[in-house]
């Protein structure tokens, strides 16, 4: 029921949204080349509520206040807080006082973890009123988890369908036969979601529901632990979520130690890792894929042997972080800790000054009258960093801006990065600097934060406007260079 109503459901809301314009501004961090609707989940929530209204039809003695309450209001609440973010968007201090809020409700009826057992001695702790906050604590976490990882076709619901069938055994294998059962008719409006969602996707699944999914993973994995024992049954959905966990975690390790903002958005992540060495979408997503089936098979490792094996996983997931780390360039190395304070250091000035330079040019954005004004204040963003050249590539043409202080000097070294940019008219930044006095690291972050103000720049002044960018083709002659003053791409636009 819930993988038929799913694919109905799903179909009509991707017929509906094609060719409709969403409210939401694409970000400069997405990938995808063309418009795609983000109101999938819709679809799961729609799916969920059919095969769990068939099943308590036929056993109405499994509905009470608690699991009207637990299993079906809380989620979707959380799917609610989600949609509306979709439609409108919200600020992330609003979003995460709404989830606590949700978190709480279902939290203070009847849903919070009593107790806590050491995997590693057996030896149960009562942490009384401490249970509702950790319950809290656990469903937004895994709320907001879910969400960070929707960032390829298929991977966020292929992680969540695989932990649904791990819930499954653990709730059966707990005699939870409830939850069990509604994990099962979330993996069948998972798998009509996938139809939709693989490679190359027709919809994706939107906070609504990431949050949707995060909420119910979260409520049923403490169904699934007896309603109130941290064991095996909570800890093994931590050894599924192993590769979401450890990309989450090294992305906020590096994004303090950059002193960049904890919650923004990024290229950084491992699947985006994989697209940048040439992977196709398709192929990244089946690479995490057999990851988190690894990662699916500890946990159920754990599960069957009630914990005692958590010390042996837990090296085994130390040595996979390593592997990682060395394996997709997250930490500089061979480098002396002194080094590495000191770029470090440079890096977070750098990054500061960047994005203040950034907030001014969205603000600024508002005052303009035409994109040509917008471009021209961008132009002094591009002289106070410092930079050599900027092309912005956009549907009509090209402009190029070139610094005045190279004009009648032979530059050193160049370097140049191309950022694509999939927003309306704008196809992408090249930014070009001089060697000397700009590391790989501190280019690579100059590039992207440059390319992002421009693109929130951009957005704010369409927002305000009510239009698109577009460039007059008159603005587009006057803003060229002479053909002797531009410099042109470097064969391998990535370094």
């Amino acid at each position: 029921a819930a993988f038929a109503s799913g694919l109905l459901v799903i179909s009509r809301v991707v017929r509906f949204a094609r060719g409709r314009e969403q409210n939401r501004q694409k970000c400069f961090h997405q990938t995808h080349q063309n418009t795609v609707p983000r109101i999938g989940g819709l679809g799961i929530a729609v799916a969920y509520l059919v095969g769990g209204t068939v099943f308590f039809l036929g056993r109405p003695e499994f509905f009470n206040l608690e699991v009207a309450v637990t299993l079906v209001l809380g989620p979707m609440l959380m799917f609610g807080v989600g949609f509306w973010d979709d439609l409108r968007p919200l600020g992330a201090r609003v979003k995460l006082l709404m989830q606590i809020a949700v978190a709480t409700l279902i939290a203070v009826n009847g849903l919070a973890i009593e107790s806590v057992t050491n995997p590693f001695n057996g030896v149960s702790v009562q942490i009384g009123l401490w249970g509702v906050v950790a319950s809290v604590v656990w469903i937004v976490v895994l709320t907001n988890l879910i969400n960070i990882i929707d960032g390829i076709d298929g991977l966020a619901g292929g992680i969540s369908l695989m932990l649904m069938i791990l819930l499954i055994n653990v709730c059966a294998g707990s005699g939870r036969y409830l939850p069990a059962l509604l994990a099962l008719v979330t993996a069948g409006a998972l798998l009509a979601f996938l139809y939709f969602n693989f490679p190359p996707a027709k919809i994706y699944m939107g906070d609504g529901g990431a949050y949707f999914l995060g909420c119910l993973i979260g409520v049923l994995t403490i169904y699934s632990s007896q309603k109130g024992t941290v064991a095996a049954a909570l800890v093994a959905p931590i050894f599924a979520l192993g590769l979401p966990i450890i990309d989450v975690a090294l992305t906020l390790i590096r994004r303090a130690l950059k002193g960049l903002p904890i919650f923004r958005a990024d290229r950084r992540h491992l699947h985006h890792r994989l697209v940048d060495k040439g992977y196709s979408h398709r192929r990244s997503v089946l690479t995490l894929y057999v990851l988190s089936l690894i990662c699916l098979l500890m946990a159920l490792a754990v599960f069957s042997s009630k914990g005692q094996l958590v010390p042996l996983f837990s090296g085994v997931l130390f040595v996979g972080v390593i592997f990682l780390v060395h394996s997709f360039g997250f930490v500089p190395e061979k480098y002396s800790l002194k080094h590495l304070w000191d770029e470090l250091s440079d890096v977070r000035r750098e990054s500061r000054y960047i994005i203040t330079l950034g907030r001014w040019l969205e603000l600024e954005a508002e005052r303009c009258e035409t994109p040509e004004e917008l471009w021209e204040n961008f132009q002094f963003l591009a002289q106070k960093l410092n930079l050599f050249q900027v092309r912005l590539a956009v549907e009509e043409g090209e402009l190029i801006w070139r610094n005045s202080s190279s004009y009648g000097r032979t530059p050193s070294e160049l370097v140049t990065r191309h950022v694509p940019i999939h927003s309306g008219s704008i196809h992408g930044l090249d930014i070009v600097c001089e060697r000397e006095g700009n590391p790989e690291k501190v280019f690579e972050l100059k590039a992207e934060l440059v390319t992002e103000a421009w693109v929130k720049a951009a957005n704010r002044w369409s927002q305000h406007r009510r239009q698109e960018v577009r460039f007059a083709s008159d603005s587009l002659e006057d803003k060229r260079v002479d053909d002797s003053a531009i410099v042109p791409p470097l064969p391998d636009a990535s370094h």
